[in-house]
């Protein structure tokens, strides 16, 4: 019985990064502080990078495209640009893992500089050949760097969540 509620609770958690991920592409929600214009970042690349990282088990690629179809809808933008970025995230963070030996904070977090160039370069292009819309530089440039910075908090709060809510720490 013990077997059983654990397999039950374990699994629950298991759907905790899934749901966060959906819930940020359903409800339109935007990491952008309206004090400051420049501050952004992009929270689905976090939690796409970590989980694809970290624990791919948890986080399939069907659920990535999927949430990305999501987020194209809610946002109207054409049908497989987020759903592309965020692919291609999950692409480097899967190369990554299967790359090093020892995974690091320092590791994982140098790493992503080149999933977020990539992701933001590949939604950028997508967004100038096939929409009639003007894309500053400077926000890109901005939200990649707050997410590139903010990228160690998010790794941390993730790593707890891990080891307290799942229980079970992978290498």
């Amino acid at each position: 019985m013990a077997l059983v509620l654990k397999g039950i609770r374990e699994n629950f958690f298991k759907l905790g990064p899934l749901l966060l991920l959906i819930y940020i592409c359903i409800s339109e929600l935007h990491t952008q502080f309206y004090h400051w214009k420049i501050f952004s970042f992009n929270l689905q690349f976090i939690i796409i990078y970590y989980w694809v990282l970290r624990d791919p088990d948890i986080l399939g690629y069907g659920y990535i495209f999927l949430a990305g179809l999501i987020n194209d809808v809610v946002l109207s933008l054409p049908l497989g640009t987020s759903c592309l970025s965020y692919l291609f995230v999950s692409l480097v963070a899967a190369y990554v893992r299967n790359a090093t030996v020892r995974s690091s904070l320092f590791t994982d977090w140098f790493t992503f500089i080149i999933a977020i160039i990539i992701g933001n370069f590949l939604y950028f292009f997508l967004m100038r050949k096939f929409m009639n819309v003007n894309l500053e530089y400077s926000t890109i440039f901005y939200n990649s760097l707050f997410t590139f910075i903010i990228y160690p908090l998010f790794w941390t709060l993730f790593e707890f969540y891990k080891k307290f809510a799942i229980g079970r720490i992978h290498d």
